[in-house]
């Protein structure tokens, strides 16, 4: 019977270049998918409590966006050395992070089972953005790309226990979380009302000039997020969907897959591939690891 080999610390590897997870994590259509990865990971009870208690979301949206974007670029993006001195960095920024949420329940943010959990968001997003705005992943590029983020999850620290051996061992574990652990709190909350009314950029940006642009923006990113949560989700935060707004996000879809057909698949990762020859040879709050070389 062929049984899976545990990995040592030595195979524990970045992303390679043009492999499945280089071409699709990063890609376009993927960050459409950001809003709704961020509200799953606040619907966890460790991570939403953490948020409220210890995150600037609700303070500076857009700085933490930012931070958060040139992470995860330098994980995937940044080659072996700068993806584990950035998962060594993420693993000291939390270590403080503990308390007690809103029902008396103490939470620590390297709660193994929230850890995994947000890893789990990243992994299943860039396939649900494949799937709704391209033409999805076959099957050897779905197996491919899970052994691939499996590897980014040890990256981050995760152990080899705590991640699923195969695709639809994942799938299996994260209905598990949808279903039991996810739930309503403040931090969705706050995460809905930056979709509906998202701040300004910059504050010197005339109201006249970004108001405009943030009804487009909070309409398609509520109807994205909104749209691709599951059902059993959407109905625990109080959601409303119907089917006029299912086929508007149908229709949205078609655009966003006719008009990505046009660019070519080396410039869909362009900005995630900028930010991460950024993040790795510019300082920035809290880096480690400036002017080490980038893809």
């Amino acid at each position: 019977m062929h049984t899976r080999k545990v990995a040592t610390p030595a195979q524990i590897r970045a992303p390679c270049r043009g492999g499945v997870v280089w071409r699709c994590f990063g890609d376009a259509r993927a960050t459409l998918m950001a809003p709704q990865l961020l509200l799953l990971q606040v619907s966890h009870p460790v991570v939403g409590a953490g948020v409220a208690d210890h995150s600037t979301f609700r303070a500076e949206p857009w700085p933490r966006l930012i931070r958060t974007l040139l992470s995860l670029t330098t994980v995937v993006y940044g080659g072996q050395e700068a993806a584990t001195a950035e998962a060594r960095r993420l693993v000291h920024v939390h270590t403080g992070m503990k308390g007690a949420d809103s029902q008396g329940r103490r939470y620590h943010a390297l709660d193994p089972e929230a850890y995994h959990w947000v890893h789990a968001t990243l992994v299943k997003g860039p396939v649900d953005a494949q799937r709704l705005f391209g033409k999805g992943m076959s099957a050897d590029e779905l197996d491919e790309y899970y052994r691939g983020m499996r590897d980014v999850g040890r990256v981050w620290g995760l152990k080899e226990h705590h991640l699923p051996p195969d695709w639809p061992s994942f799938l299996d574990y994260y209905d598990d979380m949808v279903t039991h652990r996810l739930e309503f709190n403040q931090s969705v909350q706050d995460v809905l009302d930056e979709l509906a009314h998202p701040a300004k950029p910059f504050r010197r940006l005339p109201g006249p000039l970004w108001s405009p642009f943030a009804r487009l923006a909070a309409h398609y990113a509520l109807l994205v997020t909104v749209g691709t949560l599951p059902p059993v989700l959407r109905e625990r935060l109080h959601l409303t969907w119907s089917a006029r707004q299912e086929r508007a996000l149908r229709r949205f879809a078609r655009v966003v897959r006719l008009t990505t057909a046009l660019v070519p698949p080396p410039l869909r990762i362009a900005v995630p591939l900028a930010l991460a020859h950024w993040a790795t040879h510019h300082p920035w709050p809290g880096a480690t690891y400036a002017s080490r070389s980038a893809p």
